[in-house]
């Protein structure tokens, strides 16, 4: 097990040809988002490029750029660490999430047909799969694309390309609490998919934001506890 805790072999590595920077950057974030690397954890660029397959370099380039972000924390003297995000980030986000999901699942209803209404369902009927089979990290992915689907069903560019620019950051901080949140979040999916069905803008506005808010009330639980 190598210092940067993922085990050999875990990572694919990526391929040569190209540029490798934004490969590089894409994959760490990854790791980040889903949590494969921890918060606080510390960072080794060497162990990091053996994992990838290339240089200190891009691996260099992609911490800089993810500290710009706000995923990293680089320290004098003591380097790259994964940043542990304050009970205010996580509020301030998990708040600005519920405003957009809120308006997707109002518009969502305004304006879905059948097609889109079976696509929420089978994403939901994988969701329940993923909870039964006890697959966190398929029960995640699950739910990033049924909030996707809703976020297109909208047909909002602008609110779209919002809602892009938060996704990963919502799933980071839904990860640890996706097996708490477990079937409940899934029936909370299915009342929303009902409102989105019978074109009730006002309910699945409603929905969204209790079950947005349900999320962020236990994120909280969850770092307090």
């Amino acid at each position: 097990m190598l210092s940067a805790g993922l085990p050999q072999g875990a990572v694919p590595r990526l391929e040569r040809p190209g540029p490798l920077r934004d490969r590089v950057y894409e994959a760490l974030l990854e790791l980040i988002t889903t949590r494969a690397l921890r918060p606080g954890q510390h960072l080794v660029e060497s162990e990091l490029a053996g994992h990838l397959g290339v240089s200190r370099q891009p691996v260099r380039e992609a911490l800089q750029r993810l500290n710009t972000e706000g995923w990293v924390d680089l320290r004098p003297a003591q380097g790259a660490f994964v940043h542990e995000p304050t009970d205010e980030e996580a509020d301030q986000l998990l708040s600005v999430r519920t405003l957009l999901e809120a308006e997707a699942a109002r518009l969502a209803a305004a304006n879905s047909g059948s097609a889109g209404i079976a696509a929420l369902e089978e994403l939901c009927a994988r969701g329940e799969q993923a909870v039964a089979d006890d697959d966190v990290d398929l029960a995640v992915a699950t739910n990033a694309a049924f909030h996707a689907k809703v976020m297109e069903l909208a047909g909002n560019l602008v609110l779209s390309e919002l809602a892009g620019q938060v996704d990963r950051r919502v799933r980071w901080y839904y990860t640890p609490v996706a097996r708490q949140r477990g079937k409940q979040s899934w029936k909370e999916h299915r009342e929303l998919i009902d409102a989105i069905a019978a074109r009730d803008e006002a309910r699945a506005t409603t929905v969204m934001r209790a079950h947005t808010e349900h999320t962020r009330t236990t994120y909280h639980e969850h770092t307090q506890g």
